[in-house]
């Protein structure tokens, strides 16, 4: 008895249905293409990679053949196992990245996110289970209602963010820069570089070593950063003198020594930009992996037309510092997210009014 596969002429219909994650996947790379900073790309891609997925699945089981539907079904199997055994542990897992937080990084609130996050990930669901059984059915119904749409919302945003945030560290720029913009991040005991912002330099100056090399067209080094009230020096001039230490020459190495913020790194930079020589100027930025997305939010804010490559951060720093930028972008656009809190609480209050008018509560 001939055991092989069987092969199953597939319907002009399953051709036609590969249309749909090939239209998601336009819209998003045409989108992509004309702004990468922003948040709702998100969505267009994972319109795209699931549907792919999905006709992906369907053709291979299409193709009857008994092995590649075993092997690819365990691969998903054990990917579905991985994603649950995440989600379950995900509290402690938080817990334990704030523990080695805490041993190896200062104790401030913004080094103490995963802590508050994995606590309450912990105790809200028994606070709220012991509130709704001391308080009426329609009130216990609506806090099971609310407090579920605004994780939910929230959850969302962040998927989205953390879908662009990975897409973005897929940004090469070529090898044809006119200038290299490095955002400063605070000095040490009033006048060092930082390993942090020593990290930055340096990938910013492979990548002016890089171009040399290959193109013999040197770019324009900026670092950018201000004089803060813990220091003795601008950022910006111990980040050039710690280049020149390592390779720059110092003709190639501008400072911009009047910057506070994120947002003014981008507009300074670009004053000095525009003061030079070159009409049209290629550019691109250099700040840590986790922090490229929101930079390239402020670069285009201040009228920069530049990408971000990314410096190496240590793991463990990651996820503290991944939810810090979402929150930071989140508030970015605090009033259309309270319009959105508003609107769910209203359909709240609905449901409950529906339920209680047709006497199920």
């Amino acid at each position: 008895m001939n055991n092989s596969a069987v092969w199953v002429p597939i319907p002009a219909m399953a051709y036609w249905a590969w249309l749909v994650p090939i239209t998601f996947g336009v819209i998003f790379t045409w989108r992509y293409h004309h702004n990468k900073v922003r948040l709702s790309n998100g969505i267009w891609f994972s319109l795209f990679f699931y549907s792919f997925l999905a006709l992906l699945a369907m053709s291979i089981f299409g193709t009857n053949n008994h092995w590649l539907i075993i092997i690819c079904g365990t691969l998903f199997v054990l990917f579905l196992m991985l994603l649950s055994l995440v989600f379950v542990l995900q509290a402690f897992l938080l817990l334990w990245n704030a523990w080695i937080v805490w041993r190896r990084e200062s104790h401030t609130v913004a080094n103490m996110l995963t802590l508050f996050l994995g606590l309450a990930i912990l105790i809200l669901p028994f606070v709220g289970n012991t509130i709704s059984n001391h308080v009426p059915q329609p009130v216990s119904y609506w806090m099971a209602i609310f407090p579920n749409l605004v994780i939910f919302y929230v959850a969302f945003w962040f998927y989205n963010y953390l879908t662009m945030l990975v897409i973005y560290q897929f940004n090469w720029p070529r090898l044809r820069q006119d200038y290299i913009i490095v955002l400063g991040a605070g000095l040490l005991d009033g006048d060092q570089v930082s390993p942090l912002l020593g990290q930055r330099i340096m990938r910013g100056l492979a990548f002016y070593k890089k171009q040399q090399a290959k193109t013999q067209h040197p770019a324009v080094m900026i670092f950018s950063g201000g004089q803060g009230a813990d220091e003795t020096v601008p950022e910006g001039q111990a980040m050039l003198d710690y280049a020149v230490k390592h390779g720059l020459p110092a003709e190639h190495g501008w400072a911009e020594t009047r910057s506070k913020t994120t947002l003014q790194n981008m507009q300074y930079s670009k004053a000095l930009i525009d003061q030079g020589p070159v009409e049209k100027p290629r550019t691109i930025f250099v700040t840590n992996n986790y922090h490229t997305f929101r930079a390239g939010m402020f670069a285009k804010q201040a009228g920069l037309k530049a990408d971000g490559i990314g410096a190496r951060t240590a793991r463990f720093f990651l996820p503290d510092a991944i939810i810090r930028e979402y929150i930071a972008i989140f508030v970015r656009n605090k009033w259309w997210h309270l319009v959105a809190f508003i609107g769910m609480f209203i359909l709240s209050l609905v449901l409950v009014w529906f339920d209680i008018y047709n006497g199920q509560l």
